[in-house]
Formats: structure tokens, C-alpha cells, sequence
């Protein structure tokens, strides 16, 4: 019974995200009616099973602007060696389109490459698993890590071709992390 709730929780938060609340300029009450039951229902849910998801409906409301992977390729790569690693790694300079658009919210289109589930590690790629980062097909820029406000709302499969919304972090000193980070990451339907 109660991953069943869980389960109907998650499926109302993602009909609510598959909805473009921001763009209907005269909604009727028909539909503010819709969407205050869809939020309740998804709310009453994932509380029953101590989910915190209090931020989603918020984060769903923002005003999101499209963010390019060209615009993430103002980026610039060079080799330091760590002495802790006592390895070389590609330590970025980003170039003034990136760090503008630091801090900013945005929703950008990929394919998810789920690296450890377990962990709750997905990062979205430019480009599909064959030809990504992990691959050796492109670089650092075409990948960003994916934190969502609790954890991953599902589980994603490799390739799937999704459109995720958050708060841009850049990255250039935590090695163990992408120099590209989507904060508060839900998907998203522009």
C-alpha cells in the first residue's frame, strides 16, 4: 500500500511537470482547479511515505530560460596535476556567456546517463552514451550533473531523451564532481 502511494505521488508530480502552468495567461478555473488537486494528491502521497518534495511544486513554477550546449562550450580546458591524485586532470576557465549565466535558472534537453543509481548519480549528456564524455567521444562541457531537490523522482535509463530545469552551478575546483551542475533538477516540459 504505501509504495503504491508512493508510486501515485511521483506519477502527479510528473504530470504536473508535463504541464506548462507559466505560459497559460488566462487560466480558467476549471483548470486552477486541475492543477490545485494534482498538487495536493502528489503532496498528500509522498507525505504519507515521508518523501520531502515541498520544493517541487515551486521549483515547477519558476520562469525558465533555455540554456544551449553551445553556450556551455564558452569553456576553456587545461591539464594541472594533483598532487593527491598524483594524476592530471582538465581544470576549466569559462569564458563570460557561462559565468553570466552562473546562478540563473534554465531547462536544457539530453540524453540521461545514469552513472550509479545506487548513489543517485545522473549526469544529462549533449550526446547519447556512445558518443558522450565517459566514452571519450566529447568533452567535459557536453555533460552536467543532475541533483535533484531530494532524490531522482525514478529511475532513468541510459539514452532516454528528457529536458531537465534547475539553477546552474559551475564547478572548476571539486574534481569529484561535473564543472557543470543543474541544482534542484526536475523535469521539465518548455
Amino acid at each position: 500500500m504505501m509504495k503504491s502511494s508512493w508510486i501515485a505521488g511521483l506519477m502527479g508530480i510528473v504530470v504536473l511537470a508535463s504541464l506548462k502552468w507559466s505560459s497559460m495567461c488566462h487560466p480558467t478555473p476549471e483548470t486552477e482547479a486541475v492543477k490545485d488537486q494534482i498538487i495536493n494528491v502528489s503532496l498528500a502521497k509522498s507525505e504519507a511515505d515521508n518523501i520531502v518534495i515541498d520544493a517541487i511544486p515551486a521549483l515547477l513554477e519558476k520562469d525558465y530560460t533555455e540554456l544551449t550546449w553551445q553556450k556551455l562550450s564558452d569553456v576553456e580546458f587545461r591539464d594541472v596535476f594533483l598532487e593527491e591524485l598524483q594524476a592530471y586532470y582538465w581544470k576549466p576557465t569559462f569564458g563570460p556567456e557561462v559565468l553570466d549565466a552562473e546562478g540563473k535558472d534554465f531547462y536544457i534537453t539530453g540524453y540521461v546517463i545514469p552513472v550509479d543509481t545506487d548513489e543517485d548519480f545522473y549526469v544529462l549528456s549533449r550526446y547519447p552514451f556512445a558518443n558522450c564524455f565517459f566514452c571519450g567521444g566529447a568533452g567535459p562541457e557536453t555533460v552536467v550533473d543532475l541533483q535533484f531537490p531530494n532524490k531522482a523522482p525514478r529511475e532513468y535509463v541510459t539514452d532516454e531523451r528528457l529536458t531537465f530545469a534547475g539553477t546552474l552551478q559551475l564547478n572548476a575546483d571539486d574534481i569529484y564532481q561535473m564543472n557543470y551542475i543543474i541544482k534542484d533538477a526536475v523535469e521539465y516540459t518548455p
